[in-house]
Formats: structure tokens, sequence, C-alpha cells
């Protein structure tokens, strides 16, 4: 019988990532967008992971790069179309997350009307936090979330803000994606996304509960 994988190192074996875009009421506006009826999702690849004490890559082609902050929810076992009312049974922890965003890139193919695939998975585009156990996180929407560029605060928010709640967007994808073990659902945004360059150092935190430091690198690829 195989050994069972470990939730702490949830970035090695984990399959999915599954981002909501446009889930904070301040960053809808900040985009001056309308605010979206149903969750909007797009993928990252599991080669996105980069655990702290690994660099955030900037992509050879890309000349704008920005931070997004996220919770991270880790799904705790397998589910399909999940009742809202009992998705919070289905997970098993959270961490910290940056949806690194090739800006330039995804503003052309916006504009073409292109997937985010060349703007939003490639490598190294997830940096995450230490994994966090369900238990030391008794309400996922109070939370305040933080990030600073070379000590300058960029963003904050609260999870409060949520337009759509974890148990909603749980509920919602897992209709659409059969979640599984290991996968981890990145839940938005709050205001305040901008850019990162070579050098930068990004520091990031949950209040009370967890923070993380990357340096920014230039991709050789």
């Amino acid at each position: 019988m195989a050994a069972p994988r470990p939730l702490s190192r949830f970035w090695e074996w984990g399959k999915n990532i599954v981002c909501v875009g446009r889930n904070y009421a301040d960053h809808v506006k900040e985009m001056r967008s309308a605010f979206p009826s149903e969750p909007v999702l797009f993928l990252k690849p599991s080669t996105a992971y980069a655990p702290e004490g690994t660099p955030v890559l900037v992509p050879t082609y890309c000349r704008t790069l920005h931070h997004e902050l996220e919770l991270g929810v880790l799904m705790g076992r397998r589910g399909r179309a999940v009742p809202e009312a009992a998705a919070m049974d289905y997970v098993a922890g959270y961490a910290l997350c940056l949806d690194m965003t090739a800006r330039d890139v995804q503003d052309e193919c916006k504009k073409k009307g292109l997937p985010w695939t060349l703007a939003k998975g490639f490598t190294a585009s997830c940096p995450v936090s230490a994994f966090i156990p369900k238990e030391k996180i008794p309400d996922p929407h109070s939370l305040r979330l933080w990030l600073k560029v070379n000590g300058e605060l960029r963003q904050e928010g609260e999870t409060s803000s949520m337009i759509f709640s974890i148990p909603y967007i749980i509920s919602y994808i897992s209709k659409i994606i059969t979640l599984e073990e290991g996968d981890l659902i990145l839940t938005g945004t709050p205001e305040g996304v901008g850019p990162v360059k070579e050098n930068d150092e990004i520091e990031a935190g949950i209040d009370g509960v967890v923070s993380m430091r990357f340096k920014v690198e230039r991709s050789e690829y």
C-alpha cells in the first residue's frame, strides 16, 4: 500500500490549480469591469508552483509582470458536484498564493479574444506559502491579506470582501471540474495589483497566520 502523500508538500504532487478571477469588489472596480454573475475561471499547470525558497521567474516574453495576492484553498479529498452546504468538509487547509501575471501578454490576449495561458500558466507563476491546516483558520472569510514589494505596502484586503464565498466557489467548480485531493483553488485578488521587476523582493502574509518572501529573477527561457 502506497504511503499517504503529505499535504505539507502539496506543490510536489497536487495536480490542478484552479483560479478564480474578479472575486473582490474593490479589484473589479479598479479594473473598471462589470461585476461577474458567476465565477471567472482559468487554470495553471502544476509546474507553476514555486514554494518559498525558490524564485519568482519573469518569462523572457514578458515586459510587465504583476503580482496578484490570493488565498488558496487546498482540497483534502475528491469531490464532484459538491453541495455548497457540504463544501467546507472537502477542505484540508489553505496557503497564501501569488497569481503572477504577464500583464502585457494578457492585455494582448484579451484584445484578440485568446486564452490567457501565456499570461498566467508559465513556470513559477504560482508562488505558495507553507501549508496551513484547516484548524488554524476557523473562518477563511475573516482574514487580512497583505503584500509588500521592497518593503512598500502594495496590496491589502479582507477576505470578507469576496464576491463569491469559498463554499460557493468549491460547489461551482466541482460541477465543471472534478476536484481531487491536493488540488488548489485560488480565490481571487484584492485591489492594488502592480508590477515587479528583476531583483525585487516580494513579502506577503495573512495577519496572525503566515508570511512568505520571494525574490524576482529573469527566466533563462
